[in-house]
Parts: structure tokens; C-alpha cells; sequence
């Protein structure tokens, strides 16, 4: 009799994540030659590779507050604030230094992943930063943020752009005005939720400020639906992500990681925290720089940048991964990394899933 075939090696946790990158964009805290760049994390081996400048940021300048969307093999770069980077006046000698606010960009950039190219996309129609950013079925959808230097509004015009045609389309406007909102994808319809909110009535303004409700567009209809108590909080969130068809958070703008995960519970509108979810990244580091969250498969990682020593000049990159699948053991922490100078975080990073 002939031997039956061996069964094929069971695949390793680290294989099954070899197509999946985590792209992030940094600045220097200090001014310098060095402006916007970004990284690319690889979960499957714990490593950090430097990926490119980001184009037509100038000397002593850098880009804020942009949003950082992935569709099919490119990675794309829209709107923000653009500020100059100069010491305070009063801090001669010392190293702190300010961000001027020079002006809102509408501009799309578009980084090819394959081919290691930059091209500029169609701009956004309204100029903005601090604003909701989502995809769904390879259109990027933005909505809210701020659009003017000169006030504190923000404001509530939507659109989605088609990577197929470079085309941005205006959608209808949401019900409130938001800035410093999240936009995620979730249960096939586009969620805008906390953020800064106000009722847009320019003639009767009033102090009322909603900003735990969330707005829930559903592409079918075109129509914008209003959720009250969503966030449930009075800050806005830090970063909200989809993960098997649930809704996770760490924390909000204020506080960007509370010690342990949040999902959320459609049926109740509420939140709660995930049974084995605590977990102290802050016990050793002095000083957390940034904090920025990425789902991969049924995994979230954490990526954080720390100064662990008041004198020191560099920043530990630390990498913590939460199983959402599992009963038990749920966390790993990986191996740090340290990086020479003060890094800042300028955008919530994306997740690419490189074709087979």
C-alpha cells in the first residue's frame, strides 16, 4: 500500500502576518532639514524600516494633523496643517520650540508602495485638518474637521474620493458641525463619531455641544442619520478602529491610552472594557510622545514612542499586541526599539495588506 501524503506544516502566526504593513508618519520636535517622513512597521518580524520623505514640506516646516488612508498598494496623504517649526521667543538657549500655524492644505498626495513613486491626486474640494477619514470599497470618505485658522468652528461638509477616477464628489452635509472626530467603517455604513460639536444654525448660535453623539452615513441612501451617546464621553476619542465586525478604542484625545481596551456594544450603545484588556505601558517610560493603534487580522497593536530617562534625547519605540480572539494571555509585548532624537506622531497610522 502507498503512504498517505504528509498534511502540510501547520502556518506560524508570523507567516500569516508577512503581507501586512503598518505605515506611520513622523516629524523632529526640533526644527531642522528633516520635516514629515514615514515608516513602515512589519508585525510579522518586529521591524521598523524608514519609507520616504514626504513630498513638498519645506525646511523647518511640518505637516499636522492630515489623515493617512491605504487602498490596494498606496498609501495616501490628505489635507492638514501646515506649520513652521521656530524656538519660543522667551527660550533662548533651551529646546523648546513652537508650531506657527501657516496655513490648510487641500492638497492629495499619493505614495505607490510597489514602485516606491509619490503623485499628486485630485485636492480635496474644502481645505481641512483634525477631520474623520474612512475607506470603504477602495473610496476614501472625509468628513468634518476645520477648514479656517481665524475660529475655533468646525465644520460639516463631507466628501469621497474614487481612487479609480482621482475624483473627490461633495456628499450631503452632516447634521452637526465636528472637528477632532473619528471616522471608521462599520457595518458597511461610514460612522463619524465624538469630536467637538455644534448645532450649524449660524443664526442662533448656541452653547450646546454634543460631543458624545456620532453621525452614521449610509451610502445606499446618501442620507446622514444622528446617533446620540455614541462615544459617551464629553472628549473626543483618540483613534477608533473596526476589527471583526467590532468596534475598538484606547482611549480619547486627552488621555490616549486609559490601561485597557474599549469595544463597543451596538444593541446598548455603550462601551465597555474587554476582560483581560489592562495592561500598564506607562510603568516604565517617563514620558509617552505618541500612541497609535492598528488592527491587523484579529490583532490590535499598540505602537508607542517613550523618553525613558528625563535627560535622554532619543525615543523607545514599543510594540504591544492584543489578541482578540483569545480567553487567555491575550497581550505580547514585542522587543523595543530605540531611535535617535524626539520623534512626534502627525497622523494615526494605516494598515496595507500587500497582494499574494
Amino acid at each position: 500500500m502507498g503512504s498517505l501524503p504528509s498534511p502540510p506544516p501547520p502556518t506560524s502566526p508570523e507567516a500569516s502576518l508577512s503581507r501586512y504593513r503598518v505605515y506611520t508618519s513622523f516629524c523632529r520636535r526640533e526644527p531642522g532639514p528633516d520635516s514629515n517622513w514615514i515608516e513602515c512597521y512589519s508585525p510579522a518580524e518586529n521591524s521598523w524600516d524608514y519609507v520616504s520623505q514626504i513630498p513638498g514640506v519645506t525646511e523647518n516646516h511640518v505637516l499636522k494633523d492630515f489623515a493617512m488612508a491605504s487602498v490596494g498598494d498606496s498609501v495616501y496623504i490628505i489635507g492638514g496643517r501646515l506649520c513652521r517649526k521656530q524656538q519660543a521667543p522667551s527660550a533662548a538657549g533651551s529646546d523648546d520650540f513652537l508650531q506657527v500655524n501657516v496655513e490648510i492644505i487641500s492638497t492629495v498626495i499619493r505614495y505607490n508602495i510597489g514602485s516606491n513613486q509619490w503623485s499628486a491626486c485630485a485636492p480635496l474640494n474644502l481645505a481641512r485638518y483634525d477631520f474623520a477619514c474612512t475607506v470603504s470599497d477602495n473610496k476614501i470618505y472625509v468628513a468634518g474637521g476645520q477648514s479656517t485658522l481665524s475660529s475655533a468652528r468646525g465644520t460639516s461638509a463631507t466628501e469621497v474620493y474614487d481612487t479609480s477616477l482621482d475624483e473627490w464628489t461633495i456628499l450631503p452635509n452632516m447634521n452637526y458641525l465636528r472637528y477632532k472626530c473619528v471616522g471608521v467603517t462599520w457595518e458597511g455604513k461610514i460612522h463619524v463619531i465624538g469630536g467637538f460639536a455644534e448645532r450649524g444654525d449660524m443664526d442662533k448660535i448656541v452653547p450646546y455641544v454634543d460631543r458624545s453623539s456620532a453621525e452614521v452615513y449610509n451610502i445606499q441612501s446618501g442620507k446622514w442619520d444622528l446617533v446620540t451617546r455614541m462615544w459617551q464621553l464629553d472628549v473626543p476619542p483618540n483613534q477608533i478602529v473596526a476589527l471583526s465586525d467590532r468596534l475598538f478604542s484606547s482611549g480619547d484625545c486627552l488621555n490616549a491610552w486609559k490601561g485597557h481596551i474599549e469595544a463597543y456594544d451596538g444593541k446598548l450603545n455603550l462601551w465597555y472594557i474587554i476582560d483581560g484588556s489592562q495592561l500598564n505601558i506607562s510603568r516604565t517610560p517617563i514620558q509617552r510622545f505618541f500612541l497609535t493603534m492598528a488592527p491587523v487580522k484579529t490583532h490590535l497593536y499598540f505602537l508607542s514612542g517613550h523618553r525613558t530617562e528625563r535627560s535622554s534625547s532619543s525615543t523607545k519605540v514599543m510594540v504591544h499586541v492584543f489578541d482578540t480572539s483569545a480567553t487567555e494571555g491575550r497581550w505580547k509585548s514585542q522587543e523595543p526599539v530605540e531611535d535617535e532624537g524626539e520623534k512626534e506622531l502627525c497622523s494615526h497610522c494605516c494598515v496595507v495588506q500587500l497582494p499574494l
